[in-house]
């Protein structure tokens, strides 16, 4: 049986690997609504500079009949191989703070050698965290906040952000086993999946993609770009407003979904991120203060 390490390839030394950086994994394949997942791994690699560190064996991991390549052929002869690819590359966020990105197919193979290849890595690097995000179709309103369901180990998220808590069996993905593997290793670990309006959930969704971009911020402190897809998500609902205003049956669907949504929002209100303890929101000379402390924090870890 091949060893977790012979199923990825290092391109940068490993002793030039900077250590104690955040792992934020965005991996398609499985359940992705709204186009969520997708969304944010083409915006990330297009708005970010980003380097390949490590690049996963495709032959390996990938069911090329199941997932098939795309060849480009023009004419007479093909002009373009499009290899699919699963990487992690060392990424830098809008104020420049380094941090891990995975992003790719999910494996069809060896997900017990994919799990342990990437918990050695998590674990020679001293990684500080990682976060993963996902999306499913739920009876939501889209004029309601986007949900989520928060699960793993850092209690300080699950407590936040998690508004669905279910007791119940899933269909597994890697990146559930993953997860699964970092917690057993005593590694912080936080996975988002985020409750897409199933009336929406095959579309491509911009308030999906900024959900997601808001919970990998929350959860590791990074400054994503979403002024892009924000514009695309105002001029989006505004189009499905006027579908909705235009069709009654479809202005009882949101109706009942908006009570629904309202009445369990009532019964499992969560504390806001933005208040303390004491219910407050904090002033404006403390946020100040706050974001002072944050960008020396910055700048000594650029330092070192």
């Amino acid at each position: 049986m091949r060893e977790p390490s012979e199923l990825y390839r290092l391109r940068r030394p490993a002793d030039e690997m900077p250590r104690g950086l955040p792992l934020v994994a965005a991996i398609t394949g499985f359940t992705d609504a709204g186009g969520a997942v997708q969304q944010v791994t083409e915006y990330l690699l297009d708005a970010l500079d980003a380097e390949v560190v490590v690049e996963f064996d495709g032959d390996a991991l990938l069911d090329y009949r199941a997932r098939r390549p795309i060849l480009f052929f023009d004419e007479t002869r093909f002009t373009e191989y499009r290899r699919p690819e699963l990487a992690i590359r060392l990424a830098r966020d809008e104020l420049g703070a380094p941090f891990l990105l995975m992003t790719g197919y999910e494996p069809d193979f060896r997900w017990e050698g994919f799990t342990d290849a990437v918990v050695a890595l998590v674990e020679q690097w001293e990684v500080a965290s990682t976060t993963w995000i996902n999306a499913i179709p739920m009876p939501v309103p889209h004029t309601r906040p986007i949900g989520s369901t928060v699960s793993g180990n850092r209690e300080d998220l699950t407590d936040a952000h998690s508004i669905w808590r279910p007791q119940t069996q899933v269909p597994g993905n890697a990146m559930h086993l993953l997860e699964y593997k970092l917690q057993e290793a005593g590694q912080p670990v936080a996975g988002f999946v985020l409750l897409i309006p199933h009336y929406l959930g095959d579309t491509e969704y911009p308030a999906a993609a900024v959900a997601a971009l808001e919970s990998i911020t929350a959860a590791t402190g990074l400054l994503l770009p979403t002024d892009r897809l924000r514009e695309e998500g105002r001029e989006f609902l505004a189009k499905v407003d006027d579908q909705v205003e235009g069709n009654s049956e479809l202005q009882r669907l949101v109706g009942t979904l908006e009570d629904r949504h309202d009445s369990y929002m009532e019964d499992n209100a969560l504390r806001s991120p933005l208040t303390g303890d004491d219910g407050e929101v904090p002033s404006a000379d403390s946020i100040a203060a706050e974001l002072e402390k944050f960008l020396a924090h910055r700048r000594r870890a650029d330092d070192d």
